[in-house]
Parts: C-alpha cells; structure tokens; sequence
C-alpha cells in the first residue's frame, strides 16, 4: 500500500530526521506560517510569541519526547548566510546548538540549500541566533559525509564560582559561553561518574546547579542581552587536563533535557575554557565523548580574538550527522491532545 496522509484537519508539518552522535534533530521543512522579523534574533523572539504551540506540537508527545530538539530554517538578515535557523527544545529556543550545525551542513548541502557543492569540502555559512557559524561538509562523489564548524567568539565568563546548591551546600563551577552558556562542574562533586552513573542521579545534580548559578549569578553578554542566560550545566569527568585519551561529559540544558551527544557548543564552551586556564593551547585536538551514549566529537581552539572585554577563542567542533527519517505530521480537530504534551 503506498503511503498517503490520513484525513485531517489544518495544515500538514513536514520534517527531516537526523541525529548527531544519538541527539536527535527534527527539522522543520513545511507548515510553519511566516515567520515575521527583521534579524534572526527578532525572529526568535516572534516564534515564542506568536508560534509555540508548533514548537510543542513538534517536540511534545505524541509525536516528539521529552529530550528532541528541532531546527525550523528561515530567512537570514546576513547577505553571506546560506541559511538562518531557530533552534528550539522541551523549553523553548536556544541560541546556539553544536550537534544540529553539524546536521544542518550536511542537510543543506543534500537539499541543495547551497551552491554548487566543491569537493573535499563544501563550506555552508548558517546564521544562528548567537551569530555567523561557518560550517564545512565533507563532500565526495556526490555524497556528504563528517561536518566541522567554527564557532563564534567563545570566551570563560567566571571560574572559580562558589554557588549554594540544593542538597549538595556550596559547589564551585566555572561559567563559560560557547554560542550559549554553561556552568561547569566535575560530576565527581556529587560522587557520580558520567559514563557510569544513573541518568536520573546525573540530571538531578546538573539541574541543581542550573537553578543555583540563575538564581545567584548574573550573566552578561558583550552583543546581545537576548544571549545573557543559562542554557545549561555540564558535568565532565575532571580530565581537563590536555591528553590523547578521551575525555567523557554529559550535558543537562533548558528543562533537564539530556543531550546525547557530547555537546557541540558545550564542547566549544569546555574548549574556551580549557584554553583560559591554559590546560589546552591552539590547535591541539581533544577528543569529547557522551557519557550518556559514548558518541565522540572533535575540539580544539583554532585562533584567538575578543568578545567585547572577555578575551576569547575561535573553535573548531567536528562530528558526524545521520539521517534517520522524513515525516508528515496532522492535527485532527478534536485531538484533545494534539497539541502536545510531555510527562515528567
């Protein structure tokens, strides 16, 4: 029997599955209205006003989970963007996502969103909300293949923070901002091992701490205040330490969503990090990998510059994207649940 839609109401949201070392990435392809703004910074603040309840109808249940996160392509203000995208999760957007770059450069390279693909490698410029990231897709006999992205000006915000959490009293982090910031804190704190340990125990911790550097500390943003917030806690295994060997973290975001991946901007952050406090110096590649799910990411500093009075790093995150899938979404009218919902 050939696939077709079933009876429906309203319009049809049409998606693209991929995932980036097991984090997935739905993204968005047709159904979204207009998207109304002048940068994509105003169009980000659009959807989450006037748009949500797609964001919901895509990332919730029934047709999404509690973790996925989504990607809806739109219209860039900057004459050299390929594309512009609004990254969006079980919280509502973020400014910058690592892991769907590296996807959306081997999407927009199979979708023909970029000029005549160039063998080794096709370069696709994607504006997102933090800035221009330029990405560079390997390209060979008509067939895409690993992404490497340079990242925008990452920077160490504050180390050293003494911040009271719940449950756990005073807990030192560093704060570091690689397109979007996170604190960071070695997961031993808490007596937990990131490769090891119950997620449920890792997520509790990383949560903690979220809510304690919101509450205590206040970000601030050299461009742009609509970048100056808290995306998430990483916990790493305390290897920070330059090495060959891999070094292991989990990454908890917007509302205790679990990355699987290793975190393409919280390895950008991690790196900038590194780099401050002189564990890592330029070029030097180190190699991040998932806790939750072992999948592994390339980082290493490429070039020093300034981000306003923070003195910061260009980064370069490498990985690997897959396809997992294309779909047709439908809302019938009385779906009393056809709006999403997640369970906690």
């Amino acid at each position: 029997m050939a696939l077709q839609l079933p009876p429906h109401d309203g319009a049809v949201l049409s998606v693209v599955d991929m995932h980036t070392g097991g984090e997935p990435l739905r993204i968005v392809l047709g159904g979204y209205p207009q998207v109304r703004g002048d940068s994509v910074l105003s169009k980000r603040r659009y959807v989450r006003e006037h748009l949500d309840h797609l964001r919901k109808a895509l990332m919730f249940e029934p047709r999404g989970h509690y973790d996925m996160y989504g990607a809806l392509i739109v219209d860039s203000e900057l004459p050299e963007a390929d594309l512009a995208v609004l990254f969006m999760h079980n919280e509502g957007y973020s400014t910058m996502c690592g892991h769907a770059v590296i996807a959306l450069g081997r999407f927009a390279v199979d979708y023909k969103l970029v000029r005549e693909p160039r063998s080794p490698e096709t370069q696709v410029n994607i504006h997102c909300p933090c800035g221009l990231v330029r990405a560079f897709v390997q390209y060979a006999a008509g067939k895409t293949g690993g992404v490497r992205f340079l990242s925008v000006p990452a920077f160490a915000f504050a180390t050293d923070v003494t911040v009271a959490v719940e449950g756990f009293g005073e807990v030192t982090v560093d704060i570091s901002y690689g397109g979007a910031f996170y604190a960071f804190v070695d997961a031993q704190r808490f007596g937990l091992d990131v490769s090891k340990s119950r997620t449920r125990d890792l997520v509790d911790a990383a949560t903690a701490v979220s809510n304690a550097v919101k509450s205590q500390v206040k970000l601030h943003h050299p461009t742009s205040d609509d970048l100056a917030f808290l995306y998430g806690t990483v916990l790493t295994d305390g290897k920070d330490e330059f090495s060959p060997e891999p070094t292991a973290n989990v990454c908890v975001f917007a509302e205790a969503q679990v990355d699987r991946s290793p975190t393409g901007s919280g390895v950008t952050a991690r790196v900038a990090l590194q780099h401050h406090k002189g564990q890592i110096r330029l070029n030097q590649t180190r190699t991040f990998q998932s806790g939750a799910t072992g999948s592994q990411f390339t980082g290493k500093a490429v070039e020093e510059t300034r981000c306003g009075d923070f003195r910061a790093v260009v980064v370069e995150v490498a990985g690997r994207a897959f396809y997992t899938g294309a779909s047709h979404f439908v809302q019938e009218a009385d779906d009393q649940l056809a709006n999403g919902f997640l369970l906690k």
